[in-house]
């Protein structure tokens, strides 16, 4: 009697389960919509004014350095933040690779037609062999912006566009570290002449090369001339160039 009695309690009790929305959850951290509207991650910076850092060999302790600096910039792209993501071993050289990056300029981001502050990575590899100090000692070479497109319009030939005057640059010898080097690069022009959108279609394999071709571009002029037929165009042009740095040919 008393077994049949619990029995029956039993089956009269409630049955509890844990339902999927009671269950508990794990928060995860991430970028927040709001903050990747507010601040641009690139991988690539692309300077205004690229940072200038002097240094002599007694700075490099006998040794070739390398380092790593996360840059922070406003929306006008000036630099409100440097630090060292990767050291180059020395702190007094460090900081002068923060100095340097400090008074330079980066291109500023626009993200949905605004412009927005960004965050990135700018690579610096000191050597020994361009250090101040023996350079001076070495014979002062140096390359300007003698360009595919610029040869060819010096010796009046037919050219997809005109540079209205030569793009400065100034590319010392040392930097080809004894080897030939090739930047090819693109760019967009727009219906009011300006250059935007300077991309790098191949690299030298040295970043402070690529760095002040870039910078070259972006601050040239150009004309296209156009056809009867492509005057009513106001789509963005797209055209291409290139230089070529032999270590044997230098002014």
């Amino acid at each position: 009697m008393n077994k049949v009695l619990v029995l029956s309690c039993l089956l009269h009790l409630p049955i509890y389960s844990h339902s999927a929305e009671k269950l508990p959850t794990i928060k995860v951290e991430g970028t927040t919509t709001e903050q990747s509207d507010s601040q641009y991650l690139t991988t690539r910076i692309q300077w205004i004014k690229f940072p200038q850092v002097s240094y002599q060999t007694a700075d490099l302790k006998d040794e070739d350095r390398s380092a790593i600096i996360r840059v922070q910039t406003d929306k006008a792209g000036k630099v409100v933040e440097a630090d060292v993501q990767e050291s180059t071993g020395l702190r007094a050289l460090d900081q002068k690779l923060i100095h340097a990056v400090e008074q330079a300029k980066v291109k500023p981001v626009q993200k949905n037609g605004k412009a927005v502050p960004i965050i990135g990575y700018q690579t610096f590899t000191l050597s020994l062999n361009n250090a101040e100090d023996r350079i001076s000692q070495t014979k002062q070479c140096t390359y300007h912006f003698n360009s595919k497109n610029w040869i060819k319009q010096e010796k009046d030939k037919s050219v997809a566009f005109r540079y209205l005057q030569q793009p400065v640059l100034t590319l010392d010898q040392s930097l080809l570290k004894n080897k030939d080097r090739v930047v090819k690069f693109k760019f967009k022009l727009n219906k009011q002449g300006e250059i935007t959108q300077v991309k790098l279609t191949k690299r030298s394999g040295v970043n402070a090369i690529d760095q002040q071709v870039i910078e070259a571009v972006e601050h040239a002029q150009v004309s296209v001339k156009r056809s009867y037929r492509t005057l009513w165009i106001y789509k963005q042009s797209s055209l291409s160039d290139q230089i070529q740095f032999k270590k044997d040919d230098c002014e």
